[in-house]
């Protein structure tokens, strides 16, 4: 199944979205991107991943990160469904969602990023889209996948804290250890001498 490695530029695609027609690295432009993928429209854990998501939304802008999800129905599937997200959420129906949602119907992009669980399927068979997490770079590059099948929920959480790390490591020459959250020790990447730690972390990373 083709799919997207570690390090590749992540496709520039064209999709239509909630919020109209998107490029993807035009979407982006130098923030940082976070692409989270969904069954089904109007199923329940996707109600509430997007919910969460939509919570959330400030602890993404904080760290400069765009979101933007994906699921296989229309674009006016998405709009009525986006009532029922923020009925979950308590908000008023026609609010708003702070990310746009991918209209994917003829699965074309969830073919083409390797997002099809083979052991779920629709009542036709087909397969469903599982729960992908794509964190794309300013650079366009892919930094993080993560692929939740489509029965487990994701954790919204721990993704915030993949993004902390990411976003650190791009910046300094550490690795962040088991377990690690913001202001935690982190570690010297391996692959620098002795004496070029002392030089970068004089009082230690």
């Amino acid at each position: 199944m083709p799919g997207i490695l570690l390090g590749d530029v992540f496709p520039n695609f064209e999709a239509n979205t909630t919020l109209g027609k998107i490029k993807f690295h035009d979407y982006l432009e130098d923030s940082w991107g976070v692409l989270f993928s969904h069954p089904k429209d109007f199923t329940p854990v996707c109600t509430t991943e997007l919910g969460r998501a939509a919570r959330l939304a400030g602890e993404f802008q904080k760290r400069n990160v765009k979101m933007i999800a994906l699921s296989i129905d229309s674009v006016e599937d998405h709009l009525g469904w986006s009532k029922d997200i923020n009925f979950y959420n308590g908000e008023p129906a026609s609010a708003t969602l702070p990310f746009p949602i991918i209209a994917d119907d003829k699965r074309e992009l969830a073919i083409q990023l390797g997002m099809l669980d083979p052991d779920e399927r629709d009542k036709d068979g087909i397969p469903l889209t599982a729960r992908c997490v794509f964190v794309v770079g300013p650079d366009k590059r892919l930094k993080l996948s993560i692929l939740y099948p489509a029965t487990t929920g994701r954790n919204f959480d721990e993704i915030l804290r993949v993004i902390d790390s990411l976003q650190l490591t791009a910046q300094k020459r550490v690795a962040t250890p088991v377990d690690w959250k913001p202001g935690d020790r982190c570690m010297v990447l391996p692959n620098i001498s002795e004496e070029e730690a002392k030089a970068l972390f004089p009082d230690g990373p």
